[in-house]
């Protein structure tokens, strides 16, 4: 069994990403799984500091960390490959790399200000909910102390940014494939088999007309409802922002991945539909 990984921005196209794999009966994929919190876990109770950082040995660390994997997807017999989902690999790619040579990282993008359109119409399709993104009223008030906290360097959006970032200039960087989520929604066929080059494995004939993925339990506890649910068809849903232009034109500047200058990362996105 092989490990890959997803990452990236939410709303952004990972669960439809994941979705799409799925269709691969080689492929176990799926929405954020517990495996990066238990490996961060794990970390903190066996690092410096801790009562059993002194006897716990860099390779029992080691094995520990890759027996989380393991243990988590033994249930997926048959499957060739495994890709896990978390927004936090893109910080923890010296890990997967050691663990896991010749893992590749796939992180989903979008023009941020987008992204913070779609949770705010999220938030707002459930006027009933306080959803737990938000801590008070403070940060809850108006779409602006709700987008400046999910902007946060600890927060839902501005954590995956920067990890992302950290991730696209390290040195890891050449194992890092950024998807832009406009191009993977609107010409899904031309961007999955790039995909595939990139973790050189034999291309598989997908149905875009019938994609399934929902996880309604999670939206539920979470407080928004539909966040994981797939449309079954594959297509780009044109619309007008609902933020104020201010804070569109803001957010609209934060796409570091669309200059490729200073990074070995492989770039799939709508400004040049190619992989740079």
């Amino acid at each position: 069994m092989r490990y890959h990984f997803i990452t990236g921005l939410p709303r952004s196209g990972s669960t439809l990403l994941s979705a799409l794999l799925l269709q691969n009966p080689r492929f176990h994929a799926g929405m954020t799984s517990p495996v990066g919190s238990l490996f961060r876990g794990m970390i903190n109770q066996l690092g410096a500091g801790s009562e059993f950082g002194p006897v716990v040995s860099r390779e029992q660390r080691r094995r520990l960390v890759r027996g989380l994997f393991d243990s988590y997807y033994a249930d997926q017999p048959g499957k060739d490959v495994v890709f896990d989902t978390n927004r936090m690999w893109s910080a923890h790619l010296p890990v997967l790399m050691d663990l896991f040579p010749g893992a590749k990282l796939i992180a989903c993008v979008r023009n941020v200000a987008w992204v913070m359109d779609s949770i705010e119409r999220r938030y707002r399709a459930n006027p009933y909910e306080t959803t737990r993104l938000f801590n008070d009223d403070t940060e809850r008030n108006t779409v602006y102390s709700r987008v400046d906290t999910l902007a946060q360097r600890n927060r839902m959006v501005g954590y995956p940014w920067a990890a992302l970032k950290e991730a696209f200039f390290g040195e890891h960087a050449a194992s890092l494939l950024v998807v832009d989520y406009d191009l993977l929604a609107g010409a899904p066929g031309k961007v999955l088999p790039l995909v595939y080059e990139f973790l050189g494995e034999p291309e598989f004939t997908h149905d875009f007309a019938d994609v399934r993925y929902d996880a309604p339990d999670f939206d539920e506890a979470l407080g928004l409802h539909g966040l994981h649910k797939v449309r079954a068809q594959v297509a780009p849903q044109p619309r007008q922002t609902i933020l104020p232009p201010d804070l569109f034109e803001q957010y609209s500047k934060l796409s570091f991945w669309q200059d490729q200058t200073h990074s070995r990362a492989s770039v799939i996105t709508a400004k040049n539909h190619q992989k740079q």
